[in-house]
Parts: structure tokens; C-alpha cells; sequence
């Protein structure tokens, strides 16, 4: 598979989010250059890259390997995302533009349509183009590139279940959208608060290299309740 150089980060973050790269498992720069076809030096950069996003640790006698994130840790994902969607969504009303908000309509149209049609194979990652769309109209680099680098770590640490309720889910992306709509970023604050603690229930740990059990996350400001995930 040969790759732009400069998307060499990319691809290697993309294959540890999908399990292709374990956790705990090591990365060598010959193996890595030849996997995506590109010299020894954007292979390096990139690794510079995810060890300080947290996706790779460089260890004495092993070199750079996947890093193996703490039930702690990975339980800590879900409390920051806790603060920062809220603060995500009150900034988008406040700085949304008329085409983010074309964006939203659509797609919660889309998802309202398909959820009340009980298909909901597309709305995972209709509700995660939602999500995204609303961040980035929060007009705030900053936050856009902290919740960007949250999703791909709880992507990569977690299973998302199906919502029980679709329908309801989707009502309330259009009871966000309102709020971000009149400009009522406190309301937007409250809603996204509510509907990301809800989400929260969803989350299963995903079981580590090792093949432990996956539990559910019951309260994301307390340790994560698995027997011994070394993940």
C-alpha cells in the first residue's frame, strides 16, 4: 500500500484505532515503510507524532510500541468529553455559520428519516458527521483538535452499542440544533450535556490483546469496572 508521505501519520493512527497495530505490539520503521511505501523518514515523524498524542510510547530495549492507555486512562476519555462537547456546542451558536447550519439540517433530517424507518445502518455515522459538523462550527481550532484526537482514542478503546432509541436519540440532535440555530448557546450547553452523558451508558471497553472482557462504563468519574484490562 503506498501512501502520500505527508499522510503517513494518518494511516498509521487509522490502523491502531481499527486493531490492525495491538496494543502493546511494536513498530518498527523498515516494517512500517514498507507496509505503507514510503521511506524511513515520514515513518519516524509520524511516530514522533502519535507518542505525543498518546497513541505510541517509546520503551527501553523495544522502541517506539502501540501504547496501552490504563482502565484509568480510557475512563478519563469519556469525563473530558463530558466537558468539551458542551463547550463545543454553546460556541456553536454563538459563531455557526449559515452553512454549518444547512449542514446540520440535513443531516438531522437524514437521521430523523431513517431512524422513524427503523434503517439504521447509517446513522452511527450520521450522528458522528453531526457531532464533527457541530465542533467545527464552534469556529474554535483548539477545541476542533481536542475532540478530534478524543474521538479517534475513544474509537480506538471503546465500543459504541446501538441506541435503544434511535428515535429519540435524533430528536434530541434536532433539539440541539434549535438551540444552536437561535443563538442559545446555554441551552446548547445543557442539551449537548444530557445527550453526551446518555451516550456514555453505550460505551464498552474493547477487550485488550489479551482478550479480556469488555464491560460497560457505568460512571466515567469512576475507575472502569473489568477485571484486569491492561488497555
Amino acid at each position: 500500500m503506498r501512501i502520500p508521505a505527508h499522510s503517513v501519520c494518518t494511516a498509521i493512527r487509522d490502523d491502531i484505532v481499527a486493531g490492525v497495530h495491538e496494543r502493546g505490539s511494536r513498530l518498527t520503521e523498515e516494517l512500517l515503510a514498507r507496509r505503507y511505501g514510503v521511506s524511513r523518514v515520514p515513518v519516524r515523524e509520524a511516530l514522533r507524532t502519535l507518542e505525543a498524542e498518546g497513541f505510541v510510547v517509546t520503551r527501553r530495549h523495544a522502541g517506539a510500541c502501540v501504547a496501552e492507555p490504563t482502565e484509568r486512562e480510557a475512563a478519563d476519555l469519556l469525563e473530558v468529553r463530558l466537558l468539551l462537547e458542551p463547550l463545543g456546542a454553546a460556541r456553536a451558536a454563538q459563531r455557526r455559520t449559515e452553512a454549518h447550519l444547512k449542514v446540520l439540517r440535513g443531516l438531522v433530517r437524514l437521521g430523523q428519516e431513517r431512524a422513524r424507518r427503523g434503517s439504521g445502518e447509517d446513522l452511527r455515522s450520521l450522528s458522528g458527521w453531526f457531532h464533527e459538523t457541530l465542533v467545527q462550527a464552534s469556529g474554535s481550532p483548539a477545541l476542533i483538535a481536542m475532540l478530534t484526537q478524543l474521538r479517534h482514542k475513544i474509537a480506538w478503546l471503546y465500543v459504541v452499542e446501538a441506541p435503544a432509541g434511535p428515535v429519540e436519540l435524533w430528536a434530541g440532535h434536532g433539539a440541539i440544533l434549535d438551540a444552536v440555530a437561535r443563538g442559545d448557546s446555554e441551552r446548547a450547553r445543557a442539551l449537548m450535556a444530557s445527550h453526551t452523558e446518555r451516550s456514555t451508558a453505550v460505551h464498552r471497553l474493547r477487550p485488550s490483546a489479551a482478550g479480556e472482557r469488555a464491560d460497560p462504563v457505568r460512571n466515567p468519574q469512576h475507575r472502569v469496572n473489568t477485571p484486569s484490562l491492561s488497555s
